[in-house]
């Protein structure tokens, strides 16, 4: 056995802590998808007339079942990916690959978030928990073991399953047919490429050596911006497609969306690429908090 093989060996068997389960559940996709679970389900509350503090078993349903799916989906992905974890970076330090958590643990655990979780939301409605169950499939099965290692259009595709929580959010309030949980979902999906294809560059290196299709290890940087800046113009048409939030959102989103388009034509004018796109980094994130925050606070007064 390798000195690598006795240290893994040792450290499965020691205790892991609170940290440890934070980052193979990745935290913060699960905090930032509960939050998108939370405006479907509040926008589906305010624009149908019902109420919330009488429906609290349905929001608490809600939040934590979709929080537990989101959770179990991040495990079972840091489970799978222990072969190419190792290659990059950002990943080598994950309690999978440390070996603070057991392969055979962490599917454990997110057996058991996943189930619970999933129990939850059918105590909503069953359309929430067969939204549920399709966005775990999509992103565990679809993505994680075959798409992200297979195909270039692997962002585009692992943007379905983070774009189904608003859907689990609205469903579990009420069964019925809204174009707005359709335009939540699409914000979703087509806010997701330019986000994780900003990443993918300041990465590129990383993903090469993990053998990772990304789109700018394939077609490289310039390919990747023009791609970026279509998704950031798609985004621009949703918002006159929900008109039911009222004009202060059509009128604030469009905003957003053109700074960013303006951001991201802009990249084709810097030469340092890698700093351009951190700046579309960091104004997705707030782009995306920005955005939902309004539909909340928007949504109380319509």
């Amino acid at each position: 056995m390798s000195q690598k093989e006795r240290a893994y060996s040792t450290a499965v068997n020691s205790r892991f802590t609170v940290r440890d389960f934070t980052e193979l559940v990745k935290i913060g996709i699960v905090n930032s998808n509960t939050i998108t679970a939370f405006t479907g389900m509040w926008l589906a509350f305010q624009l149908n007339g019902i109420s919330f503090m009488q429906n609290m078993n349905i929001v608490i349903f809600t939040i934590i079942g979709s929080a537990l799916i989101v959770a179990a989906s991040g495990a079972f992905n840091n489970v799978y990916d222990r072969d190419i974890d190792g290659a990059m970076e950002r990943t080598k330090d994950r309690p999978t690959m440390t070996g603070k958590i057991s392969g055979s643990r962490a599917m454990i655990i997110a057996s058991v978030l996943g189930i619970v979780g999933t129990i939850l939301l059918f105590m909503t409605t069953w359309q929430a928990g067969v939204i549920g169950i399709a966005g775990v499939f999509l992103y565990a099965v679809v993505y994680t073991m075959w798409a992200k290692r297979h195909l270039v259009s692997n962002t585009i595709i692992g943007s379905f399953s983070g774009a189904v929580p608003p859907l689990i959010g609205w469903y579990a309030v009420t069964p019925h047919f809204s174009w707005v949980p359709i335009m939540l979902f699409l914000v979703m999906f087509c806010w997701q490429p330019p986000h994780f294809y900003a990443i993918a560059i300041r990465r590129v290196e990383e993903y090469r050596a993990a053998g990772i299709p990304m789109l700018p290890v394939v077609k490289g940087f310039e390919r990747t911006r023009i791609s970026m800046l279509i998704w950031v113009v798609f985004l621009t048409v949703l918002p006159f497609f929900m008109t039911a939030l009222g004009p202060v959102y059509v009128v604030l989103a469009t905003v957003l969306n053109l700074g960013w388009l303006a951001l991201g034509l802009y990249g084709f004018k810097m030469k340092d690429i890698t700093k351009w796109a951190t700046w579309m980094f960091i104004y997705s994130l707030n782009y995306m908090t920005i955005l939902f925050v309004a539909m909340v606070v928007i949504a109380i007064f319509l």
